[in-house]
């Protein structure tokens, strides 16, 4: 007896020698050209109902199924002996520059929560990297410049950005290591997670001492170019994944950067870590940022429009076509209720297409006919200017839906669960049973990053002939199994490609790509 109870107290006592390891984040990518501000409502909805704001043990239970990078700090956690305290995470949202009053909020909250913690060992901070506040134009390195302040320059402190990040100097600075995704689409948000607690574990333990470098190409790399699984970028990408081989390099991370936040530290980086070599990180960050600034050559804009992308997908032999509606890019921070190829599909008669709208009007009044019954409206173009005019459209509602769906793959950013809220599909007139027009019309903007999306109100994407998302690159990872061709359109709206559509006041001058 008395021999379990000593093993009893042995296992109480390993346990509580785990080291506590604070969590947390506030996620927001900030398109600065949306007029739209980001309010405090805004995080706690998230995008699509994409979890919103998650506090305390809700982060633990609700995150743990998902592919996102909470989950990769939990599953690091329980594999390399750390214990985590979860404190607050906001978002992620996306939409235009954040009131100062959320972020304030936000950071308090984050910072009050740590301090609640037991004594901590470290800290790991999930932030997109590319937040901007009314006052902040690099908000992210506010958080941590302020969780700096609270406890110290000596505590570990490990960010994970994504792969649209503007790195900045300053944060490196400030941070013992910064990670971010390797691949876009983002179906590495999970293994970004597991890889932050790694090195925390093992510089806690005494293990590892980070040194980290960046390098920063004079350039804007286009997002038309993110796709880190094609040319020009995939060599590049396997070579970050082939340099962490080295057991010195604790992390090496090519960014692409987010050319919708105009602020000085826009554009693509390299970062590396290494164990206690400052000279090998430099040297790797430089080589890593050089071969990104030799593909300038390549990165050229060749996207066809609204009208010329239609023709293409309409005159194409094979299906479905998808077509990328960059401008309205929600998960860039777009409205999601742009018309520009709506408008196009109606206007060359193409049949056997879907798209999706964000129009809580339109949806009212899907509901008020009802099933069966006749839809007479308006669609589209109504929350500001930038996003084409709004279309009449005639047809019948064909069905309405509750919008929730989940997504179990791995796909990008790793969201599982999602709320589209109520939704309706609108069979628009002159359909046939057999190539239908379809609009589906939701309250939410809903990224799209799942097929289960379209599964979800009843449409089977492969019977399609055009499938219209609303992204550039990201939506590639649900959407590339199923379609004959991808095509990528440079159309109108706050996240459009072509950056000559934008006035930039406040990045780094002469910057490659910008004309």
């Amino acid at each position: 007896m008395r021999v379990a109870i000593s093993f009893i107290f042995c296992l109480m006592a390993a346990a509580q020698t785990k080291p506590v390891i604070g969590m947390g984040g506030i996620v927001h990518e900030t398109n600065t050209f949306n007029p739209k501000k980001t309010t405090l409502a805004d995080f706690e909805a998230g995008i699509g109902g994409a979890n919103g704001t998650l506090r305390g043990q809700d982060i633990l239970t609700l995150s743990a199924n998902a592919n996102n990078t909470p989950a990769g700090f939990i599953e690091g956690a329980n594999r390399y002996g750390l214990t985590l305290h979860p404190t607050v995470i906001a978002g992620p949202q996306t939409i235009g520059t954040v009131l100062d009053s959320a972020f304030e909020t936000l950071t308090k909250e984050l910072i009050d929560r740590l301090k609640q913690a037991p004594k901590l060992d470290g800290i790991l901070l999930f932030l997109h990297g590319t937040m901007v506040t009314e006052s902040y134009p690099h908000a992210d390195a506010e958080i941590v410049r302020r969780v700096r302040q609270a406890f110290g320059d000596r505590i570990p402190l490990i960010v994970v950005h994504d792969f649209h990040a503007n790195v900045s100097e300053e944060i490196v600075k400030m941070t013992t290591a910064l990670i971010t995704y390797k691949e876009c689409p983002h179906l590495d948000a999970k293994d970004r997670g597991v890889q932050a607690a790694k090195i925390m574990a093992d510089v806690v333990a005494g293990k590892v001492k980070p040194t980290q470098a960046i390098v920063k190409p004079p350039m804007l790399f286009n997002i038309l170019f993110h796709n880190t699984y094609a040319a020009p970028l995939k060599p590049i990408t396997d070579e970050s994944k082939n340099l962490e081989r080295n057991p010195k390099v604790l992390a090496a991370s090519v960014a692409g950067g987010y050319q919708y936040a105009d602020i000085f530290a826009m554009g693509p980086s390299a970062v590396v870590v290494t164990d206690n070599d400052p000279a090998l990180a430099k040297r790797e960050a430089e080589r890593l940022g050089n071969l990104m600034w030799s593909l300038r050559e390549q990165l050229t804009l060749k996207a066809p429009n609204a009208a010329e992308a239609v023709k293409l997908a309409m005159a194409n032999d094979k299906f479905p076509v998808t077509l990328m509606d960059a401008g309205d890019n929600i998960g860039g921070g777009s409205a999601g209720d742009s018309t520009y190829i709506l408008s196009e599909l109606l206007k060359q008669k193409a049949d056997g297409w879907v798209v999706v709208i964000s129009d809580p009007g339109a949806v009212q009044a899907a509901l008020k006919a009802g099933v069966g019954g006749p839809f007479d409206g308006a669609v589209g173009g109504k929350t500001d200017n930038l996003h084409g005019d709004s279309v009449r459209v005639k047809g019948r509602v064909k069905g309405i839906h509750d919008g929730r769906f989940v997504e179990k793959a791995v796909r990008h950013g790793g969201g599982r669960y999602w709320d589209m809220g109520t939704t309706a599909v609108i069979e628009v007139e002159g359909s046939t049973p057999d190539f239908p027009q379809l609009i589906v019309l939701t309250p939410k903007r809903v990224i799209p990053f799942s097929l289960n999306q379209l599964h979800s109100v009843g449409i089977i994407p492969t019977q399609m002939k055009i499938l219209v998302a609303k992204g550039t690159i990201a939506p590639r990872a649900a959407y590339e199994p199923v379609s004959a061709r991808i095509i990528e359109v440079d159309s109108g709206g706050v996240t459009g490609v072509n950056p000559a559509r934008f006035r930039y006041e406040r990045v780094r001058p002469n910057l490659f790509g910008m004309k």
